[in-house]
């Protein structure tokens, strides 16, 4: 084996491949060069998304999935809005830690 490394590309940057072969105003080829992809493996994200699309609309709506990262995101913030408020008043009232 010659240690060739295979990369790993992020959902994000496959859409946005796909996106722009399905728009068709560059080739394929173009399309590979710009994004460091090879030009086989954009056609294949293309028609991976063509085939999938359907399903992105399919779902009922209704109460929208909570994002575990945001709410935890928020409680950290949170924490650190009242540490610093613990410490201020702590300073105040002259309580030595």
């Amino acid at each position: 084996m010659t240690g060739v490394k295979r990369k790993n590309f992020t959902g994000e940057l496959k859409a946005k491949v796909a996106l722009e072969a399905i728009r068709g105003i560059k080739t394929v080829n173009e399309i590979g060069q710009e994004f460091g992809v090879h030009p086989t493996q954009v056609g294949l994200w293309k028609k991976e998304l063509q085939e999938q699309a359907s399903s992105l609309f399919e779902t009922k709506r209704g109460v929208k999935p909570v994002d575990p990262s945001a709410s935890s995101e928020r409680l950290y913030s949170e924490i650190g809005r009242l540490k610093m408020e613990l410490d201020w008043l702590k300073k105040k009232s002259g309580i030595s830690q």
